[in-house]
């Protein structure tokens, strides 16, 4: 009688099959996230695209660029940085303006006619963009405003969710200097003041002044050679050093000196251990409401500005000082920490860099490491020594010159 053969796997073979599925899973799963992630990435980048078609559409339509901190002005002769249900005090983005060419009509159409929020009556143009202090779902809460727009928002982006109004993680270039930032050249009463408007020009060399008009003809550059938006991460309540801005600094220390925002041991020192977060002991941040892209309809720093003064990906910086000039030029302190005078670079969640706007409507990603020259030298600005005298060339090298529309700047590297 003959024995009969088993024909299964013994216990040995089944575990080296299971342990080389496992290798093979292993091997599969980052390339998996990078694909997503490589997905992510694009749609973050055609989002910026149907933004910089959105802004060439504008200038067709009215031969100017939408204004960064534009609107109805102040009414009541008030400053423009306290909270108004009846005007929103020309703190609104660039952003509002090309709401409806960037397939917002509906949205647009909110926006522009007066809006009924229960015993309010809202003005054409909205409320200032904290909607006059209203608390989210109350009857009179001015909803344009917190509304979450998916063309403002890059897919790599986690954050979602109160206690932002509506995030953005797209932002106007306002150049290599923070000098102005706030208000350009009008005082705090939104008067066009010479003194006020002698350090705008000064320091505003960006596509985009605050509260002025400006159009491609301005970028003498040219429009491939200069940045008009770039992408920002917004906070997540983590202390990242590059959505939640500092705020212990002076704003003429990263005026002169751009260096001391996340220098070790200083009023704003990042964490020794966790260098992309902020040292928990002796570092004051903003609000938890104030973080970096909150709100896509205001105009103020934190919330949709760029900077090419520090590098892709480095931290921020705001200062509760010069954040407003009165009618004679002189400095007044601002009323709430998200008018405040800020130093804010563009980021990202995407891997070793960001993607930034051209003014031809390219996408760009730069790089963490892209040439930033100097980063000890101060801002160019009305008062500063050489190399930051008004017109100068820009001190932050490749980078800052990206920013620049009009100093005569030849970008000769590939970026």
């Amino acid at each position: 009688m003959k024995k009969r053969l088993s024909s299964g796997f013994t216990l040995v073979e089944l575990l080296v099959v299971i342990a080389i599925i496992g290798v093979l899973v292993g091997l599969l799963l980052p390339a998996v996230q990078a694909a997503r992630e490589a997905a992510r990435r694009m749609s973050c980048s055609n989002n910026f695209k149907q933004l910089g078609l959105g802004i060439h559409n504008y200038h067709s339509a009215y031969n100017q660029l939408p204004i960064h901190k534009g609107g109805t002005g102040s009414t009541n002769g008030v400053t423009w940085d306290l909270p108004s249900a009846i005007d929103n005090r020309q703190e609104l983005s660039m952003i509002v303006g090309i709401v409806p060419f960037v397939e917002g009509q509906a949205l647009w159409e909110q926006i522009s006619n007066p809006f009924v929020a229960g015993a309010i009556i809202y003005p054409p143009m909205g409320p200032t963009p904290d909607s006059a202090g209203e608390a989210v779902g109350t009857a009179t809460f001015y909803t344009p405003w917190s509304t979450e727009l998916p063309f403002l928002r890059c897919p790599s982006d986690p954050g979602t969710g109160l206690p932002a109004f509506g995030r953005t993680n797209y932002a106007a270039c306002l150049g290599d200097s923070t000098d102005g930032v706030t208000h350009g050249p009008t005082t705090n009463l939104l008067v066009q003041n010479s003194a006020v408007a002698q350090r705008a020009r000064a320091g505003q060399r960006g596509t985009f002044v605050p509260r002025q008009r400006a159009a491609f003809r301005d970028i003498l550059d040219g429009l491939s050679n200069t940045i008009m938006m770039g992408e920002i991460a917004t906070d997540l309540g983590d202390r990242s050093v590059t959505t939640t801005p500092a705020t212990g600094l002076a704003a003429a220390d990263f005026l002169n000196n751009p260096n001391l925002c996340g220098a070790p041991g200083g009023a704003a020192a990042t964490d020794p251990l966790r260098p992309l977060f902020w040292a928990v002991a002796g570092v004051a941040t903003g609000p938890a409401a104030q973080g970096r892209g909150f709100r896509w309809a205001d105009g103020n720093p934190v919330y949709s500005v760029v900077h090419t003064i520090l590098p892709p990906n480095s931290p921020i910086c705001s200062a509760n000082d010069l954040g407003m000039l009165d009618n004679t030029g002189g400095p007044l302190l601002a009323t709430s920490p998200d008018k405040n005078y800020g130093m804010m670079s563009v980021s990202s969640r995407h891997q070793g860099g960001a993607h930034v706007l051209m003014g031809d409507g390219a996408v760009k990603f730069i790089t963490d490491s892209i040439e930033s020259g100097n980063r000890n030298n101060p801002n160019v600005a009305l008062g500063q020594p050489i190399p930051s005298v008004p017109g100068s060339r820009s001190p932050y090298g490749l980078w800052g010159s990206l920013g620049t529309k009009a100093s005569r700047e030849v970008i000769e590297a590939e970026f």
